[in-house]
């Protein structure tokens, strides 16, 4: 299958099972296309992204111990896990003259992110709440369309956003543990390990890729785009040996901690 067909298939179709379907391997990346920008992904009627507002807030750990809440929980992730894969199939289509490697590497964690958002589906479904019944937001997908390179790709969605999953991941296993729900706590625990490989990918290339005079946090800074920035990149628990697993030098992971917890100092 060709890399342009499925993430064509993964952004475009408004069938929520083509775009989580398998795609038919070995891939090929013969025909990358001329460059494709969409300004929203195609999706069925019950996930349109909806006003900020109206979208529900993730639960705080403690109302995890209601099902609702915790189908709740899982249909929000549904839905970030299907925005990384509509932005990842985003990119593939925005920028086909990136490395056939960084390419060929996109497509196989667009594979991870059918499954994770597969795997939050069917949790929500068995805990009460079909996927799409609630309303959806899009703030992955709106800071996402303010990258122009593969370099702002790597710094907010990797670094960024996978980063910060390396926290919310484990905080949120610990959430459903402490419900009494080990299959949910099982699902972010597995996410976890693969979010450790994603902020893998995302290090490398942005080191791959940046100008050779730029330290990794420097070419990373320069390709955040406001509102994303070093703060946004953790949770409340810092996951440093996650990090430093996935890569990241330990200065970079200082300087990651300390950045956020600067702005935290600002704000209290």
């Amino acid at each position: 299958m060709e890399l342009r067909t499925f993430a064509e298939r993964c952004l475009l179709s408004t069938d929520l099972e083509q775009k989580l379907a398998a795609p038919k391997l070995p891939w090929t990346d013969d025909n990358p296309g001329p460059s494709l920008r969409v300004d929203v992904p195609g999706r069925p009627d019950n996930l349109q992204f909806a006003e900020r507002k109206t979208a529900p807030s993730m639960p705080a750990p403690g109302g995890l111990k209601l099902e609702r809440k915790r189908a709740i929980a899982h249909h929000i992730m549904a839905n970030h896990e299907l925005q990384a894969l509509e932005v990842m199939a985003w990119t593939l289509l925005a920028f086909p003259e990136a490395p056939a490697e960084f390419r060929m590497g996109v497509a196989h964690v667009m594979l991870d992110e059918q499954r994770h958002t597969r795997m939050h589906i069917e949790r929500a479904v068995r805990l009460g709440i079909p996927f799409g019944d609630l309303p959806v937001n899009c703030y992955i997908w709106k800071k996402a369309m303010a990258f122009t390179s593969v370099l702002d790709y790597l710094a907010g969605l990797p670094l960024v956003f996978e980063g910060a999953n390396l926290d919310h991941s484990l905080e949120l296993a610990a959430a459903f543990s402490a419900a009494g729900d080990e299959r949910s706590a099982a699902v972010m625990r597995r996410i976890h390990e693969d979010e450790i490989e994603h902020v893998r990918f995302g290090i490398e290339w942005l080191r791959k890729l940046k100008p050779e005079e730029l330290s990794d946090w420097d070419a990373f800074e320069q390709h955040l785009h406001w509102p994303l920035r070093p703060a946004k990149a953790r949770g409340d628990v810092f996951q440093r040996e996650a990090r430093l697993a996935a890569g990241l030098t330990p200065d970079f992971v200082d300087r990651l901690l300390m950045k956020s917890e600067e702005e935290q100092k600002k704000q209290t």
